[in-house]
């Protein structure tokens, strides 16, 4: 959602409250969102700094839900409190001419009082991307996973079904995750296959540590033949890391929508990156509010 000249011509300004902003980056070159003691290089670190410069005060951000190291965004989240007051244009392209060129704010809005990008979400939605073909990519090689062996996106698919609704996902947390429970509702999965990529697309109210990456590790083994359209139920049912310890690279991994209820302010655009948004039927690419979990999707869709 890139705004239009009509949008950058507005004139309400925005700001002496609380701001959202609506952004993406290529995270590549990032330890992740959450800004470092160690100085190395974070997305909420390079944010920070161009906003408070903007702002011309230093702000305090708060996101959607944190990236970690490697992981991009199409549309990550954030909000903050100023007492600076700018207009729409002044905010975007401000900020973005005080940022390195792989981050990229896209919106700017006033808020209400008790918006919170974090605990107003509703729902997460995610895509992993994986180039299967015989090559490794060149120029693509931190913006996709890759594997040689030959995937069954439909047996992908089939497998992901027993991950949606309600359930202990402790096989697919991280050993280091600290959540206080190991419980999420996914409201549906999708396993497609796109010329030479595969792409699982994921919604759930929220995700444990490193909980899209090893469930795509999982759907390749699946895919590939390694193992059984039955692992998948088998390992949620176990419970234990130990029984699914392969974990999808993190630059396969984009954050792609970040669900409001109705009338919170932040605009609903169809999920990215900009690049594969083609590939998708308008179906496919509809926002999600909740569970649709009597839909019953075809990797073939």
């Amino acid at each position: 959602m890139l705004p239009t000249s009509a949008e950058f011509d507005q004139d309400a300004p925005i700001g002496n409250g609380r701001v959202a902003l609506l952004f993406e980056y290529d995270g590549a070159a990032f330890h992740g969102w959450q800004q470092q003691k160690s100085g190395v290089p974070s997305v909420e670190g390079q944010l920070q700094q161009a906003v408070s410069r903007v702002a011309n005060e230093t702000v305090d951000l708060v996101c959607a839900g944190r990236t970690d190291a490697g992981v991009h965004a199409s549309a990550q989240v954030v909000h903050f409190e100023t007492q600076a007051v700018r207009s729409y244009r002044s905010w975007i392209m401000g900020v973005n001419t005080a940022l390195r060129g792989d981050i990229a704010v896209r919106w700017a809005g006033q808020m209400a009082d008790d918006f919170h990008a974090r605990f107003s979400a509703i729902s997460r939605r995610y895509r992993y991307v994986i180039f299967n073909h015989p090559v490794r990519p060149g120029i693509l090689r931190k913006q996709v996973a890759w594997t040689f062996r030959p995937l069954d996106a439909e047996r992908m698919h089939q497998a992901a079904q027993a991950l949606v609704g309600e359930h202990d996902f402790s096989s697919f947390r991280a050993a280091g995750c600290q959540s206080r429970t190991p419980h999420r509702n996914v409201h549906f999965i999708r396993v497609t296959r796109h010329g030479d990529y595969v792409v699982i697309d994921i919604q759930a109210n929220a995700f444990l540590h490193h909980m899209v990456r090893n469930i795509a590790g999982a759907l390749m083994a699946v895919g590939n033949g390694k193992q059984p359209v039955e692992w998948i139920r088998e390992i949620l049912e176990q419970r234990d890391r130990r029984q699914a310890d392969v974990t999808g690279p993190a630059h396969g991994l984009y954050l792609v929508s970040v669900g409001y209820p109705e009338g919170s302010g932040i605009p609903g655009e169809a999920p990215g990156p900009e690049f594969m948004q083609p590939w998708f039927t308008p179906e496919q690419q509809a926002l999600v509010q909740g569970p649709v979990f009597r839909k019953q999707w075809s990797a073939s869709e």
